[in-house]
């Protein structure tokens, strides 16, 4: 899903964010322009690993004799204390990129890793991990791909590839979900999906009748999330969103839904501890 041209670009704008136009000025201070440095980025913590590209393209942008090694690759379960790339080349440039190396790999990293533990808690039942366009910008497509490192799948990318109505479009058009969704409905194409998000049994059953594509159960849980399952019936793709936490996902999932959507991913999963040391 990362192309090599999406790294190359992404990489280039954060080691322009990072050296500007005069560069590291300590390593050039500290370090002789043709020493060479030998270090090993490791893990610091158990988890899924994702941006070791990022990470070898950064090293490579900042020196592109370096000499990489790998020793795992993204998508790997791992624990704490595995080691993850072996680097050895110009010292400065190896720490003119660490900083913005060990940053991809270890924000990616957390993402995968935090998919990874709440797939794991369903995996007995037919339900799958989705992200959402909480993202940080700029960052979406790195996030989504490291979801999917961690065994989860990808919600739309945009506004623009997928019609999906909140409660807000609903407000918009003075709370008639009916007229909200036939609008939809004569406004797209056939190559795009409509998803409409409902917050009661009773707006479900206003629109059981109307040929769209997924319903997202919002903030439903307990009995309300079982009946709503079983008004569907199978009439469209069922996602269950909304404040969905470690604690609270098992029984969302045994209710019989096929997404369970979690903003948290890519909001507010911690970093995974990786350092390079020498």
């Amino acid at each position: 899903m990362l192309s090599e041209q999406i790294i190359r670009d992404v990489v280039a704008t954060a080691l322009r964010e990072d050296l500007s136009a005069r560069g590291d000025l300590t390593a050039q201070a500290t370090i002789d322009a043709d020493d060479t440095l030998a270090v090993t980025m490791n893990a610091r913590d158990a988890g899924v690993v994702a941006g070791l590209n990022l990470a070898v393209e950064t090293f490579r942008q900042c020196d592109p004799d370096i000499t990489i090694k790998h020793f795992a690759e993204d998508g790997a379960r791992i624990v704490a204390g595995t080691k993850l790339l072996g680097i050895k080349g110009n010292a400065r440039a190896i720490l003119s990129a660490e900083r913005t190396a060990l940053n991809y790999a270890g924000h990616l990293s957390g993402i995968a890793s935090e998919t990874r533990k709440m797939a794991d808690l369903i995996a007995h039942t037919k339900a799958k991990i989705c992200c959402t366009r909480k993202t940080t910008p700029h960052l979406r497509v790195l996030e989504k791909y490291a979801v999917r490192c961690g065994g989860g799948q990808n919600h739309r990318f945009g506004l623009y590839d997928a019609m999906m109505i909140k409660d807000n479009h609903i407000a918009a058009n003075k709370g008639d979900i009916r007229k909200t969704v036939q609008r939809a409905l004569d406004a797209k194409d056939h190559m795009t999906k409509l998803e409409v998000e409902v917050d009661t049994l009773e707006q479900l059953e206003a629109i059981l009748d109307m040929p769209f594509d997924v319903v997202l159960l919002d903030n439903m849980r307990g009995e309300a999330l079982r009946r709503a399952v079983s008004m569907i019936d199978g009439r469209f793709l069922i996602e269950a969103s909304g404040n969905i936490t470690e604690d609270t996902i098992v029984p969302v999932a045994e209710a019989g839904v096929d997404l369970i959507s979690m903003g948290r991913l890519t909001q507010s999963a911690p970093a995974l501890d990786i350092g390079l040391d020498y």
